[in-house]
């Protein structure tokens, strides 16, 4: 066996560790300790591992500084979730200790692993043990001191595993929210199973070869989510995205995007030196494809009927996807893939002109130049919460929140195409918050991150924003904004659970103020009433009731009458957010 990894080795240990996240992806997800639904750790893990995944398929490397920069690279844009950004970390301190190197020994890839911890670490602002970050830690460290004593390199690696499982076995002793619910950490897990899966790529137990499954991450889906008429919002019916190899790899695209745009919208094109790929929604495919055609040769190719999907999922039935056709298992991977990273879901909707793609764009010319000192960006999802952000002037939206977390290069777009010299982000969520950090340094444009953990506190935040205002005196204005939002998050169990001493029941609602679990109920009216509780510990002077997507406004005005009665002196005020898997989410101030 060798005692060194070149950059085939390497390539083909990333691949073998995205297949096995994959297979282990729901195994991972259950492990979340809440049973609300979330952006799952399983799901932003993998979706970031299949980002380098993807880039390393398409071309060999002759050193590891290569293929390791390339994953560095691929995963820091396709970062999402905490987990998923860490995950990009701790490669990313790989990629700098490999950094012009042809081949790493046990000593330099001991060291690499090492460095990469120490990345994570340095980026969390509190960083937490008992989580993947103490499992890396143990792994590296055990890896290290094995190399000293003599160790080649499989040898270092399996203490590593070694090391990382006894970790893992006792993140449940170290974090107190684990042990309660009595599991692993979910990211120390996946992390594991990475781990686990280079030692045995190393020792040829495991090929990329052998693993042909298609990738298929669970994220949102329009239509799956929608309570309503799925066919409101559809104003082209065909979801259209293809691939074309370029004829010249300097070939301007800007008159076909122009011709798309004329013909559709929700248009994305994103290219690399080889190849482009469009996503469109259109009346006419084929004329698409007969235009696009005019810059290369056409290579992949999937259209979908929105309308007939919608309605067939109106009626209870599976909606029909280009899935349904007999495929090639390479194609259907290449494709299920492809779908799995840019988050083209089939059903996809239309979305305004200033909501963000939802697609990666690499292009650095698309950088718009500063036409103003600020701008800003806001993470939400609902088409009321995105239109009340747009009013408050946010420049570009980009969809995404609980259970649909937004890449970091889903931010670095929507920053580059905001026409400011300083670009402020309001995440909106706790989950997204290290994503949009990961934008800062990518881009010309200076990028400041509001830590905003709710949608709540966003929006209160940007009611003060006055663009008159220094930098220093916006920042701590909108600090102070977030701080004095009580957000309150009215939602449903996703599986049966018990935590801090409550039974809960999959599909019983759930009461949530600042994060915190006030209860478990099957009449809304009695939460309600709880829910009002426990808010008048905060004397509120303001309260704002968002009803989600699934609510009819009849319903939220009579569901909020209980908080209406208990504060007769607040300005309490009902809006239609339309966001999706909380069906209330009320701001208190």
């Amino acid at each position: 066996m060798k005692d060194y990894i070149d950059a085939a080795a390497f390539k083909e240990m990333i691949l073998c560790a995205d297949a096995a996240l994959h297979r282990n992806i729901q195994a991972i997800n259950d492990l979340n300790v809440f049973p609300v639904p979330d952006g799952d750790t399983g799901t932003n893990m993998g979706l970031t591992i299949a980002n380098a995944a993807t880039e390393l398929r398409k071309k060999d490397f002759d050193t590891i500084s290569a293929a390791a920069d390339c994953v560095a690279s691929a995963m820091l844009r396709g970062a999402r979730g905490n987990s998923g950004v860490i995950l990009s970390l701790l490669f990313r301190g790989i990629s700098k200790r490999l950094k012009g190197l042809e081949t790493a020994g046990p000593e330099e890839f001991t060291g690499a692993m090492n460095d990469g911890v120490q990345a994570a670490y340095k980026a969390v602002m509190k960083p937490a043990e008992g989580t993947i970050l103490t499992v890396s830690r143990l792994a590296a460290q055990a890896a290290g001191k094995a190399v000293k004593k003599g160790a080649d390199m499989e040898a270092s690696l399996a203490e590593a595993v070694r090391a990382g499982e006894e970790a893992l076995a006792d993140t449940i002793n170290q974090n107190p929210v684990l042990k309660k619910a009595g599991v692993i950490d979910a990211g120390g897990k996946g992390y594991m199973v990475i781990l686990s899966s280079i030692l045995a790529s190393l020792r040829g137990e495991v090929s990329s070869d052998a693993d042909t499954a298609p990738r298929s991450y669970e994220e949102s889906d329009v239509f799956t989510q929608s309570g309503v008429d799925l066919t409101e919002n559809i104003t082209f019916t065909f979801d259209t995205v293809y691939i074309v190899r370029k004829k010249d790899p300097d070939v301007d695209l800007q008159p076909l995007r122009d011709y798309l745009e004329s013909i559709g919208d929700s248009l994305v094109i994103s290219d690399d030196d080889e190849i482009f790929k469009v996503h469109v929604h259109t009346d006419i495919p084929g004329s698409a494809l007969n235009e696009s055609q005019k810059y290369g040769t056409l290579e992949l190719a999937k259209i979908e009927n929105m309308v007939t999907q919608a309605e067939q999922l109106k009626r209870g039935e599976k909606a029909q996807t280009t899935d349904d056709l007999e495929m090639t298992e390479k194609a259907l991977d290449a494709m299920v893939t492809a779908t799995a990273i840019t988050g083209d879901d089939p059903g996809e909707s239309a979305g305004s002109p200033a909501e963000a793609s939802e697609e990666p764009d690499d292009d650095e010319e698309s950088e718009a130049p500063a036409e103003k000192q600020y701008g800003i960006v806001a993470v939400c999802a609902g088409d009321g919460i995105a239109d009340l952000f747009l009013q408050l002037g946010a420049d570009n939206i980009v969809t995404g929140g609980q259970t649909m977390n937004p890449s970091t290069s889903d931010i670095l777009t929507a920053v580059k195409r905001t026409p400011a010299e300083t670009v402020f982000v309001f995440p909106n969520n706790k989950n997204i918050i290290m994503a949009a950090e990961q934008c800062i340094g990518l881009t010309e444009k200076q990028v400041i991150v509001m830590p905003s953990r709710t949608v709540p506190q966003g929006i209160s935040a940007l009611l003060t924003f006055d663009p008159n205002e220094s930098e220093e005196s916006l920042v701590g204005a909108m600090g102070e904004a977030m701080g004095n939002v009580h957000t309150a998050m009215v939602t449903y169990a996703a599986r049966d659970s018990e935590f801090d001493g409550h039974a809960i029941h999959a599909g019983e609602f759930l009461a949530l103020l600042d994060g915190k679990l006030i209860g478990s109920y099957t009449n809304i009216k009695t939460l309600f009433k709880e829910l009002s509780w426990a808010l008048d510990d905060f004397h509120p002077d303001v309260i704002t009731v968002y009803y989600g997507e699934d609510v009819t406004e009849e319903d939220a005005l009579s569901a909020s009458e209980t908080i209406i009665g208990n504060f007769p002196e607040a300005d309490v005020d009902v809006v239609d957010g339309g966001q999706p898997v909380y069906y209330y989410m009320i701001s208190a101030e």
